[in-house]
């Protein structure tokens, strides 16, 4: 063993350099990492380099890596996004889920495949990224938007079916083990979780709140206890037959309502994505590139379904509950994937023995192909939304009664300014003004801001300065100024833009991030640029001459 240490060491570091190169390129793609990490998988794996050779090593490292990703999900289940976005959440994220499933079997049986491998296809089909798709809205300052927040309600819905996937796999497995039958070995899989789940619940009543409070006081000592909670629960799942992933996801669970989650989630992240880098080259190593060349049709096929069936399905739940096609089309692009739970659902039925690998590789396939172009609708999607929202409208009621909300707050006449972005530069313009004796009429695209000053019967409504429709249903037509507090150059250039085209007669001001940006929004049509940093600056430089002896130098 000892003679074999430094091979594994050696191995490990050509495979991290490799990863660090690979990944540098899919960065500068603009690719999510899970895509370059499943690269550097085949590349070392025996279809090409041969680098792999440590695979017990890297298959605990993966599974590691498995139970900290569930971990991490069950710590930041955010229920109350559920419960804000209440019907919409579950319509989107169960329709979505049954339509994918439905389809992709048929679709899958009709290109030959054993009913459990297209079971296994089906629903790996089903399930979008959640870790793709947060990074993604937060680098576009989107996660507070509507469609950010339905986005993730769905997406924690999808988390919550596919840990009852599992179970309900390892239920169907355990069965066929031991010759019971199915009805019994799942009367007997819910007994044993229900004494599970009542086991963790008196932790959490009686024994997580003091021992956590005992080990806060080292936060090393906390997210080792965080480590150790999430192992030793994902080795008692696996015993009593759920699978360690849903251990693990309970054991996250079990800590989300405590005031540590959020330092043992950002503490363990890095290590979470560390690890997983493992998983995903112990999947791409155990992928042969033949089987991968044989089943390109096929992928090709379930890609297009992924990249164009789920958008559509979303976009149909939500234009019937009433939101407006934007919404829906923007809520939608992010489900035009698969996510890292379907490979790790084919790498569970592939150790059962449900599926083979070239049925894994096929996932993988699809994964690969959907994450990356999915990336890019959804980097893109504003842009995509413009070319193709004139054929959208098939997706929207005829009254979005759920963002036409009108206000009944203007009996004492038609706003004369219009504030868009209700951050705290933009609210405190709107209570400035008003202390003015201006009426004022407040928009923003985060709802819970919008509920929130609309609790305080201040005149808000929700809405996106980058919609022209939205934009042509404000009453502009005696509106002497609008003011768009958004620090983006293109949200202030597609404002400015429509305005103008809607034939907007008052003055315009955006908000700029430097003066370099002013010239251009002056020539765009802006008639005033804030600049918040430089204009505080300035002003608080104005004070402080006033109110002190300070003088100018001869």
């Amino acid at each position: 063993m000892e003679e074999g240490l430094p091979d594994i060491f050696a191995e490990m570091a050509l495979l991290l350099l490799l990863a660090v190169t690979i990944g540098a390129v899919g960065v500068r793609l603009r690719q999510p990492l899970i895509v370059a990490f499943i690269a550097v998988g085949i590349l070392a794996g025996p279809s090409a380099l041969g680098w792999v050779s440590a695979n017990d090593q890297i298959d605990l490292l993966a599974k590691l890596g498995i139970t900290l990703l569930l971990f991490v999900v069950g710590l930041k289940l955010d229920l109350h996004i559920i419960r804000t976005m209440g019907l919409v959440a579950l319509a989107t994220g169960l329709g979505q889920v049954a339509f994918t499933s439905i389809i992709g079997y048929l679709i899958a049986l009709a290109l030959g495949m054993s009913p459990i491998t297209a079971l296994y296809v089906a629903v790996a089909l089903t399930f979008s990224s959640t870790i793709i798709i947060v990074k993604l809205l937060s680098d576009k300052r989107e996660v507070d938007t509507l469609h950010g927040r339905i986005a993730l309600g769905f997406l924690i819905v999808q988390d919550l079916v596919v840990v009852l996937a599992m179970i309900g796999l390892n239920a169907v497995a355990s069965a066929s083990i031991v010759g019971a039958s199915m009805g019994l070995e799942v009367l007997g899989v819910s007994i044993k979780g229900i004494i599970f789940l009542i086991a963790v619940g008196l932790a959490i009543r009686y024994i997580l709140p003091g021992l956590l409070h005992l080990l806060s006081h080292s936060r090393e000592l906390l997210v080792l206890f965080g480590i150790a909670w999430a192992v030793a629960l994902a080795a008692l799942g696996d015993i009593l037959g759920f699978s360690k992933e849903v251990g693990a996801f309970v054991a996250g669970v079990s800590l989300a309502s405590t005031p540590y989650r959020d330092v043992l989630g950002a503490r363990l992240v890095s290590l979470r994505d560390f690890l997983l880098l493992f998983f995903f080259l112990d999947l791409g190593a155990r992928l042969e590139l033949g089987l991968l060349g044989a089943q390109l049709v096929e992928s090709l096929l379930f890609s297009l379904f992924v990249l164009i069936g789920n958008p559509l399905i979303v976009m149909v739940i939500m234009g019937v509950l009433g939101y407006r096609k934007r919404t829906g089309f923007l809520a939608g692009l992010t489900v035009a994937q698969i996510s890292e739970f379907s490979l790790i659902l084919g790498a569970l039925g592939l150790n059962l023995g449900h599926i083979d690998a070239a049925t894994v590789g096929l996932i993988t396939l699809v994964g690969i192909i959907t994450i990356s172009v999915s990336t890019y609708m959804i980097l893109y999607s504003h842009l995509l939304y413009e070319w193709l929202a004139p054929w959208l409208s098939i997706f929207e009621r005829r009254q979005p009664y759920r963002e036409n909300k009108q206000n009944d707050t203007f009996a004492d006449g038609i706003p004369q300014v219009i504030v868009f972005g209700l951050g705290r530069y933009g609210a405190g313009i709107a209570q400035a003004l008003r202390e003015h004796g201006c009426r004022v009429l407040s928009v923003d695209y985060n709802p819970e801001l919008v509920r929130a000053c609309d609790s305080v019967r201040h005149p808000v409504i929700y809405g996106d300065a980058e919609d022209p429709e939205f934009i042509a249903s404000l009453p502009l037509a005696r509106t002497q100024w609008v003011v768009s507090t958004v620090r983006d150059h293109h949200v202030s250039q597609v404002l400015i833009h429509s305005l103008r085209d809607l034939g907007y007669a008052g003055r315009i001001a955006v908000t700029a991030h430097h003066f370099d940006e002013v010239a251009g929004l002056e020539q765009a049509g802006a008639h005033f640029v804030l600049v918040p940093f430089a204009d505080a600056a300035r002003e608080a430089a104005d004070r402080l001459f006033e109110q002190t002896t300070l003088r100018k130098l001869p």
